[in-house]
Protein backbone atom coordinates (compact mmCIF):
# COMPACT_ATOMS: atom_id res chain seq x y z
CA UNK A 1 0.00 0.00 0.00
CA UNK A 2 2.86 2.38 0.77
CA UNK A 3 4.30 1.78 -2.72
CA UNK A 4 0.97 2.78 -4.32
CA UNK A 5 0.87 6.00 -2.28
CA UNK A 6 4.41 6.88 -3.38
CA UNK A 7 3.57 6.09 -7.01
CA UNK A 8 0.51 8.37 -6.98
CA UNK A 9 2.50 11.14 -5.27
CA UNK A 10 5.16 10.87 -7.95
CA UNK A 11 2.53 11.07 -10.70
CA UNK A 12 1.01 14.15 -9.08
CA UNK A 13 4.43 15.81 -9.10
CA UNK A 14 4.95 14.96 -12.79
CA UNK A 15 1.53 16.28 -13.80
CA UNK A 16 2.14 19.52 -11.87
CA UNK A 17 5.45 19.95 -13.67
CA UNK A 18 3.80 19.44 -17.07
CA UNK A 19 1.01 21.84 -16.11
CA UNK A 20 3.56 24.55 -15.31
CA UNK A 21 5.04 24.13 -18.80
CA UNK A 22 1.69 24.19 -20.62
CA UNK A 23 0.53 27.17 -18.59
CA UNK A 24 3.71 29.09 -19.47
CA UNK A 25 3.36 28.19 -23.16
CA UNK A 26 -0.27 29.31 -23.08
CA UNK A 27 0.75 32.69 -21.68
CA UNK A 28 3.50 33.14 -24.29
CA UNK A 29 1.18 32.15 -27.14
CA UNK A 30 -1.53 34.52 -25.91
CA UNK A 31 0.97 37.39 -25.94
CA UNK A 32 2.24 36.46 -29.40
CA UNK A 33 -1.28 36.30 -30.83
CA UNK A 34 -1.86 39.94 -29.87
CA UNK A 35 1.44 41.03 -31.46
CA UNK A 36 1.01 39.03 -34.67
CA UNK A 37 -2.61 40.13 -35.06
CA UNK A 38 -1.55 43.77 -34.77
CA UNK A 39 1.15 43.30 -37.43
CA UNK A 40 -1.27 41.42 -39.70
CA UNK A 41 -3.97 44.09 -39.51
CA UNK A 42 -1.33 46.68 -40.41
CA UNK A 43 -0.16 44.66 -43.45
CA UNK A 44 -3.50 43.69 -45.00
CA UNK A 45 -4.41 47.16 -46.38
CA UNK A 46 -1.24 47.25 -48.51
CA UNK A 47 -2.27 44.51 -50.95
CA UNK A 48 -5.92 45.57 -50.74
CA UNK A 49 -4.93 49.06 -51.90
CA UNK A 50 -2.24 48.08 -54.40
CA UNK A 51 -4.44 45.45 -56.08
CA UNK A 52 -6.81 47.94 -57.82
CA UNK A 53 -3.86 50.10 -58.87
CA UNK A 54 -2.11 47.11 -60.40
CA UNK A 55 -5.39 46.05 -62.08
CA UNK A 56 -5.70 49.46 -63.73
CA UNK A 57 -2.15 49.28 -65.05
CA UNK A 58 -2.75 45.72 -66.29
CA UNK A 59 -5.95 46.82 -68.06
CA UNK A 60 -4.05 49.63 -69.78
CA UNK A 61 -1.38 47.13 -70.85
CA UNK A 62 -3.96 44.74 -72.29
CA UNK A 63 -5.59 47.57 -74.20
CA UNK A 64 -2.24 48.26 -75.85
CA UNK A 65 -1.72 44.59 -76.63
CA UNK A 66 1.05 44.05 -74.08
CA UNK A 67 1.29 40.47 -72.80
CA UNK A 68 3.10 40.03 -69.50
CA UNK A 69 3.98 36.63 -67.92
CA UNK A 70 2.89 37.77 -64.46
CA UNK A 71 -0.61 38.22 -65.88
CA UNK A 72 -0.80 35.55 -68.57
CA UNK A 73 1.51 32.81 -67.29
CA UNK A 74 5.01 31.78 -68.23
CA UNK A 75 4.05 28.76 -70.34
CA UNK A 76 5.99 26.29 -68.18
CA UNK A 77 4.37 22.99 -67.11
CA UNK A 78 5.52 22.96 -63.47
CA UNK A 79 3.82 24.35 -60.35
CA UNK A 80 5.59 26.07 -57.48
CA UNK A 81 3.91 25.60 -54.09
CA UNK A 82 4.81 27.75 -51.11
CA UNK A 83 3.95 25.81 -47.93
CA UNK A 84 3.90 27.96 -44.79
CA UNK A 85 4.06 25.75 -41.70
CA UNK A 86 5.65 25.77 -38.24
CA UNK A 87 9.15 25.11 -36.95
CA UNK A 88 7.76 23.64 -33.71
CA UNK A 89 4.84 21.46 -32.73
CA UNK A 90 2.39 21.68 -29.83
CA UNK A 91 -0.03 23.74 -31.92
CA UNK A 92 -2.92 21.34 -32.34
CA UNK A 93 -4.07 20.54 -35.87
CA UNK A 94 -2.00 23.32 -37.46
CA UNK A 95 0.94 21.25 -38.76
CA UNK A 96 -1.04 18.29 -40.07
CA UNK A 97 -3.76 20.32 -41.80
CA UNK A 98 -1.30 22.48 -43.75
CA UNK A 99 0.85 19.52 -44.83
CA UNK A 100 -2.17 17.49 -45.95
CA UNK A 101 -3.61 20.36 -47.98
CA UNK A 102 -0.25 21.04 -49.64
CA UNK A 103 0.32 17.34 -50.37
CA UNK A 104 -3.13 17.05 -51.94
CA UNK A 105 -2.36 20.03 -54.18
CA UNK A 106 1.09 18.69 -55.11
CA UNK A 107 -0.29 15.28 -56.08
CA UNK A 108 -2.42 16.90 -58.75
CA UNK A 109 0.50 18.83 -60.24
CA UNK A 110 3.31 17.40 -62.35
CA UNK A 111 5.93 18.44 -61.57
CA UNK A 112 5.39 20.14 -58.21
CA UNK A 113 8.18 22.30 -56.80
CA UNK A 114 7.87 22.77 -53.03
CA UNK A 115 9.08 25.86 -51.21
CA UNK A 116 8.80 24.62 -47.64
CA UNK A 117 8.45 27.18 -44.87
CA UNK A 118 9.06 25.76 -41.41
CA UNK A 119 10.84 22.65 -40.21
CA UNK A 120 7.60 20.64 -40.09
CA UNK A 121 7.01 21.27 -43.79
CA UNK A 122 10.62 20.45 -44.68
CA UNK A 123 10.51 17.13 -42.83
CA UNK A 124 7.23 16.21 -44.49
CA UNK A 125 8.12 17.08 -48.09
CA UNK A 126 11.56 15.51 -48.04
CA UNK A 127 9.63 12.31 -48.71
CA UNK A 128 7.41 13.88 -51.36
CA UNK A 129 5.12 14.42 -53.09
CA UNK A 130 6.87 16.91 -55.31
CA UNK A 131 10.46 18.09 -55.26
CA UNK A 132 11.78 20.18 -52.40
CA UNK A 133 13.12 23.26 -54.19
CA UNK A 134 13.67 25.66 -51.26
CA UNK A 135 13.59 25.42 -47.46
CA UNK A 136 13.05 28.23 -44.95
CA UNK A 137 13.84 26.89 -41.47
CA UNK A 138 13.96 28.90 -38.23
CA UNK A 139 13.24 32.16 -40.05
CA UNK A 140 9.43 32.38 -39.88
CA UNK A 141 9.03 33.24 -36.18
CA UNK A 142 9.11 36.94 -36.98
CA UNK A 143 7.96 37.55 -40.56
CA UNK A 144 9.80 40.48 -42.10
CA UNK A 145 10.01 42.35 -45.39
CA UNK A 146 13.51 40.99 -46.23
CA UNK A 147 12.23 37.43 -45.77
CA UNK A 148 9.21 38.16 -47.98
CA UNK A 149 11.53 39.63 -50.63
CA UNK A 150 13.73 36.53 -50.47
CA UNK A 151 10.75 34.21 -50.97
CA UNK A 152 9.46 36.44 -53.79
CA UNK A 153 12.82 36.20 -55.56
CA UNK A 154 12.75 32.40 -55.25
CA UNK A 155 9.19 32.22 -56.59
CA UNK A 156 9.96 34.45 -59.57
CA UNK A 157 13.14 32.49 -60.33
CA UNK A 158 11.15 29.23 -60.50
CA UNK A 159 8.26 30.89 -62.34
CA UNK A 160 10.51 32.05 -65.11
CA UNK A 161 12.33 28.74 -65.59
CA UNK A 162 10.55 25.67 -64.19
CA UNK A 163 7.00 26.64 -63.22
CA UNK A 164 4.04 28.11 -65.06
CA UNK A 165 2.02 28.87 -61.93
CA UNK A 166 2.55 29.32 -58.21
CA UNK A 167 0.35 28.68 -55.18
CA UNK A 168 0.57 29.26 -51.45
CA UNK A 169 -0.85 26.91 -48.83
CA UNK A 170 -1.19 28.51 -45.41
CA UNK A 171 -3.59 29.04 -42.52
CA UNK A 172 -5.80 32.11 -42.87
CA UNK A 173 -6.43 34.05 -39.66
CA UNK A 174 -10.15 34.77 -39.43
CA UNK A 175 -10.00 35.51 -35.73
CA UNK A 176 -8.52 34.32 -32.47
CA UNK A 177 -10.94 31.37 -32.41
CA UNK A 178 -11.26 30.73 -36.16
CA UNK A 179 -8.43 29.71 -38.50
CA UNK A 180 -8.78 27.89 -41.80
CA UNK A 181 -6.27 26.35 -44.22
CA UNK A 182 -6.34 28.18 -47.53
CA UNK A 183 -4.86 27.50 -50.97
CA UNK A 184 -4.23 30.77 -52.82
CA UNK A 185 -2.86 31.26 -56.31
CA UNK A 186 0.08 33.64 -56.40
CA UNK A 187 1.13 33.53 -60.07
CA UNK A 188 -0.14 34.45 -62.55
CA UNK A 189 -2.05 37.14 -60.69
CA UNK A 190 -5.81 36.93 -60.23
CA UNK A 191 -6.84 40.56 -60.56
CA UNK A 192 -10.25 42.17 -60.63
CA UNK A 193 -11.06 43.91 -63.94
CA UNK A 194 -9.39 47.30 -64.03
CA UNK A 195 -10.81 50.53 -65.42
CA UNK A 196 -8.27 50.75 -68.23
CA UNK A 197 -7.78 54.49 -67.95
CA UNK A 198 -5.30 56.46 -70.07
CA UNK A 199 -2.00 56.45 -68.22
CA UNK A 200 1.15 58.47 -68.72
CA UNK A 201 3.90 56.00 -67.84
CA UNK A 202 7.64 56.49 -67.57
CA UNK A 203 9.72 54.74 -68.76
CA UNK A 204 7.22 52.19 -70.19
CA UNK A 205 4.37 49.85 -69.25
CA UNK A 206 6.35 46.55 -69.25
CA UNK A 207 8.86 47.91 -66.73
CA UNK A 208 6.08 49.31 -64.60
CA UNK A 209 4.35 45.93 -64.65
CA UNK A 210 7.59 44.27 -63.57
CA UNK A 211 8.07 46.69 -60.67
CA UNK A 212 4.43 46.66 -59.54
CA UNK A 213 4.22 42.90 -59.94
CA UNK A 214 7.24 42.28 -57.73
CA UNK A 215 5.96 44.77 -55.14
CA UNK A 216 2.46 43.25 -55.18
CA UNK A 217 3.79 39.70 -54.85
CA UNK A 218 6.08 40.71 -51.99
CA UNK A 219 3.15 42.28 -50.18
CA UNK A 220 1.05 39.13 -50.66
CA UNK A 221 3.85 36.88 -49.40
CA UNK A 222 4.40 39.06 -46.33
CA UNK A 223 0.67 39.01 -45.57
CA UNK A 224 0.58 35.22 -45.95
CA UNK A 225 3.50 34.82 -43.54
CA UNK A 226 1.75 37.04 -41.00
CA UNK A 227 -1.57 35.22 -41.45
CA UNK A 228 0.14 31.88 -40.85
CA UNK A 229 2.12 33.00 -37.81
CA UNK A 230 -0.92 34.59 -36.14
CA UNK A 231 -2.89 31.38 -36.78
CA UNK A 232 -0.09 29.22 -35.41
CA UNK A 233 0.05 31.12 -32.13
CA UNK A 234 -3.74 31.15 -31.85
CA UNK A 235 -3.92 27.38 -32.30
CA UNK A 236 -1.00 26.84 -29.91
CA UNK A 237 -2.80 28.92 -27.31
CA UNK A 238 -5.91 26.77 -27.74
CA UNK A 239 -3.88 23.56 -27.52
CA UNK A 240 -2.03 24.67 -24.39
CA UNK A 241 -5.28 25.82 -22.77
CA UNK A 242 -6.79 22.37 -23.40
CA UNK A 243 -3.63 20.66 -22.09
CA UNK A 244 -3.67 22.80 -18.92
CA UNK A 245 -7.35 22.04 -18.34
CA UNK A 246 -6.69 18.32 -18.81
CA UNK A 247 -3.82 18.52 -16.32
CA UNK A 248 -6.10 20.20 -13.78
CA UNK A 249 -8.70 17.47 -14.24
CA UNK A 250 -6.08 14.75 -13.90
CA UNK A 251 -4.68 16.39 -10.76
CA UNK A 252 -8.12 16.30 -9.17
CA UNK A 253 -8.49 12.59 -9.92
CA UNK A 254 -4.97 11.77 -8.72
CA UNK A 255 -5.43 13.78 -5.54
CA UNK A 256 -8.64 11.92 -4.80
CA UNK A 257 -6.93 8.58 -5.46
CA UNK A 258 -3.98 9.65 -3.30
CA UNK A 259 -6.23 10.58 -0.38
CA UNK A 260 -8.13 7.29 -0.66
CA UNK A 261 -4.93 5.24 -0.80
CA UNK A 262 -3.45 7.18 2.14
CA UNK A 263 -6.61 6.72 4.19
CA UNK A 264 -6.63 3.02 3.37
CA UNK A 265 -3.01 2.72 4.48
CA UNK A 266 -3.71 4.54 7.76
CA UNK A 267 -6.75 2.33 8.38
CA UNK A 268 -4.68 -0.78 7.76
CA UNK A 269 -1.94 0.44 10.10
CA UNK A 270 -4.52 1.21 12.82
CA UNK A 271 -6.00 -2.23 12.38
CA UNK A 272 -2.54 -3.78 12.82
CA UNK A 273 -1.93 -1.73 15.98
CA UNK A 274 -5.30 -2.63 17.46
CA UNK A 275 -4.74 -6.27 16.59
CA UNK A 276 -1.33 -6.23 18.30
CA UNK A 277 -2.76 -4.52 21.38
CA UNK A 278 -5.54 -7.10 21.60
CA UNK A 279 -3.02 -9.91 21.35
CA UNK A 280 -0.93 -8.42 24.17
CA UNK A 281 -4.03 -8.02 26.33
CA UNK A 282 -4.94 -11.69 25.83
CA UNK A 283 -1.41 -12.80 26.72
CA UNK A 284 -1.55 -10.69 29.89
Amino acid sequence: MGARVRLIRRRIGNVRHVRQITKAMYTIAATQVVRRKKALLAARPFTETLGPVFASVAAAARREGIVHPLLQGSGRPGTAILVVNADRGLCGRYVGDVNRAAAALAQGKDPALILAGGEKAVLHFRRGPGRLAQAYVRVLDRPSLPLAQRITDDLLALYGTEAGEAYAVYTFFRGELAQVVRTERLLPFDLLPGEGRDLLVEPDLPRLLDALGRLYLTGKVLRILLEAKASEHALRRQAMKAATDNADELLEKLTLAYNKARQHRITAELADIMGGAEALREEG
